[in-house]
């Protein structure tokens, strides 16, 4: 058995209140030079909500529903949890565990796929905050991207079958399922493994999202048309981002007739900031605009599933279970993504 001695969730952070809008968002975009009137336009989406990501507290939620999953399972690991971008700050994670004489740690990162933002960033954070340190930090092992584990696919599935079951009988006949990611310049998608691989040019993160979609589609009663989409992107209109954008490809398929659409989170593992204005406001709206039903489905969140798989993970990390995995791409454990 690896000689772990405590389990550490590593997630982005949000606001909690409206003074602390622009502050985490300064946090964010550090270095990036952005100009404060953009930091406020984005802003105006937390505000929309009262200031308040939704992220921490699911974050809360997860940690609660893994600590009795441990106990379930007689794992005796203590839990802790860090934000790369706001409290509770992942260096003043790590100092708690120095003082508490932690010495080697299994992280999960709240993110499923292989690319720099989503797993590499991660990594650098990791090193940074030990590096601050110095002597005696805490030893940190990333879990694989787990993108592929049953316990994130079998969740997706089982909420795409709610959602389509929310649609009116005629429109779920000839709906499109729209499995949606935060897009990334593609740069950064080609860097994240070879490019032009199993479904196209978007390199491994891209083939990774096209076998999720792929993956849930199988476990439905039907086959059902579906694709990628993404959304959030942020940088400058001459940076080239992964394509198509969910609504403009919403009014794609308004033109040719489809009646309705039932967008998956499949990019994320809960119902953050990004899902709840991304798709639930803006994508809605456009659904709205266009005349065509609009159903999302739920990510991961806490399902008993997903709340497994980490219990999984750390199982398979200490040797106690073997490596799950759906699909046929291979693991980028193996040297074939550049994460």
């Amino acid at each position: 058995m690896r000689p772990y001695d405590a389990f550490l969730l590593i997630s982005f952070g949000g606001p909690e209140g409206e003074d602390e809008v622009i502050p985490f968002l300064e946090n964010v975009t550090r270095g990036r030079n952005i100009p404060r009137e953009r930091l406020a336009e984005v802003g105006e989406h937390y505000f929309l909500f009262g200031g308040v990501s939704p992220i921490n507290q699911q974050c809360r939620d997860l940690l609660a529903a893994v600590t009795a999953d441990f106990e379930s399972a007689g794992i005796d690991l203590p839990v802790y949890w860090g934000n790369r971008f706001w409290t509770p700050m992942l260096i003043d994670t790590l100092e708690q565990m120095k003082k508490d004489g932690v010495r080697r740690v299994l992280a999960v990162p709240t993110s499923a796929y292989c690319n720099w933002s989503s797993r590499t960033a991660y990594l650098e954070d990791i090193d940074r905050a030990r590096a601050a340190l110095g002597e005696g930090a805490p030893e940190i092992d990333l879990v694989r991207p787990f993108y592929d584990h049953p316990g994130f696919v079998d969740p997706l599935a089982e909420y795409t079958r709610d959602a389509l079951d929310r649609l009116p009988a005629d429109q779920r006949e000839g709906v499109r399922l729209l499995f949606s990611a935060h897009s990334i310049p593609t740069e950064m998608a080609e860097r994240s493994g070879p490019p032009g691989g199993t479904y196209g040019p978007a390199g491994a993160y891209g083939d990774q999202l096209h076998e999720v979609a792929r993956l849930v589609v199988d476990r439905l009663d039907r086959e059902y048309p579906f694709e990628v989409v993404y959304q959030s992107r942020s940088g400058p209109p001459s940076q080239p981002w992964l394509e198509p954008d969910v609504n403009d490809r919403m009014e794609e398929l308004a033109g040719e007739g489809v009646p309705a659409v039932v967008v998956v989170p499949h990019g994320f593992v809960s119902d953050h900031m990004e899902v709840k204005f991304d798709l639930d406001v803006e994508a809605r709206e456009t659904a709205e605009k266009l005349g065509i039903g609009y159903q999302r489905a739920l990510s991961p969140g806490t399902h008993p599933a997903f709340v497994s798989m980490i219990t999984d993970l750390v199982r398979e990390y200490t040797g106690r279970a073997e490596q799950q995995r759906l699909g046929e791409l291979p693991p980028c454990a193996m040297g074939q993504c550049s994460c």
